[in-house]
């Protein structure tokens, strides 16, 4: 079994501080509209936002690259020094080389055949007073518009009785995202564009017996308000059929129709799909 450390805020600390560092030796521009729908900082436990139980919050996330996330984590970092905990794939915990790093740094690990005891552990730590982060689409979304979205962050909101706070995330998908490499030429003194969407409150959210499909709708409308927010204000042009812009806008990224086939084709969204599969093969048989 690969070397699992506990978690550790130190280590936390040092993952944020190397992402901070790198956004200032590429020069990255870090634009940000909607501060004001952020949680206001609170006391802190050393350099960190102290967790105060009741004063959890699920953040939600638009997923058109990988970097997305870690743009997140910055912004709530400045907002109130907060160490999110996000909800990863069993397939990304198993890397020789993430797998540690995402042990140490307290996230929840989805299972490949169940993820039920994870999200038991999310509305635990949520409850506890916890961030948790989640990227609602489940995958990236190919075609740079949010697509239909998974109603955990709802149902794990609505059961802990905290806010889900939307955060869409425009331009570090041309730093690094599905068949687009990281390029230092385009990282360089680039623009990220992020808004943070009024949040959901626990009124907003239905009692987690009844449909989250409804709430899930108007998460994913928010997010997409978000994204075309920062995309009318995005301080670069796109030239004529940029790989980066959605097909409505003329770019050259897939339509949705073009998006939904190739999803299809390529299968299960979660990382490790194979491995899923065969997880859920054993299952069966076992039972």
């Amino acid at each position: 079994m690969a070397w699992r450390p506990k978690s550790s805020d130190r280590f936390y600390r040092i993952i944020v501080r190397t992402g901070l560092a790198l956004r200032r030796l590429f020069g990255i521009r870090v634009i940000i509209t909607g501060r004001e729908h952020l949680p206001p900082p609170g006391p802190l436990n050393g350099p960190s936002r102290q967790v105060v139980p009741g004063e959890g919050a699920v953040v939600a996330i638009t997923h058109f690259g990988y970097l997305d996330f870690a743009f997140a984590e910055l912004l709530l970092w400045w907002n109130n020094r907060a160490e999110m905990r996000y909800l990863v794939t069993q397939g990304a915990a198993d890397h020789w080389f993430a797998g540690p790093a995402i042990s140490a740094a307290g996230h929840v690990v989805v299972p490949y055949a169940s993820g039920s005891g994870a999200y038991d552990a999310a509305v635990a730590k949520l409850r506890d007073g916890e961030y948790i982060a989640i990227l609602p689409e489940a995958g990236v979304s190919r075609s740079f518009t949010v697509r239909d979205c998974k109603t955990g962050a709802v149902r794990m909101a609505a059961e802990a009785g905290v806010p889900i706070i939307p955060v869409s995330v425009w331009g570090s998908h041309r730093l690094m995202t599905r068949h687009h490499g990281f390029s230092p030429l385009r990282a360089w003194r680039a623009p990220v564009r992020i808004h943070v969407g009024e949040p959901l409150l626990p009124a907003d959210l239905p009692d987690p017996a009844q449909d989250a499909q409804p709430a899930t709708e108007q998460l994913r409308t928010i997010l997409q308000a978000g994204i075309d927010a920062a995309i009318a204000d995005f301080p670069l042009t796109p030239g004529p059929g940029a790989w980066w812009m959605p097909a409505h806008l003329g770019g050259g990224a897939p339509t949705e129709e073009e998006r939904r086939r190739l999803d299809q084709a390529e299968g299960p969204r979660r990382a490790g799909g194979r491995k899923a599969q065969q997880a859920a093969a054993r299952g069966r048989q076992k039972a």
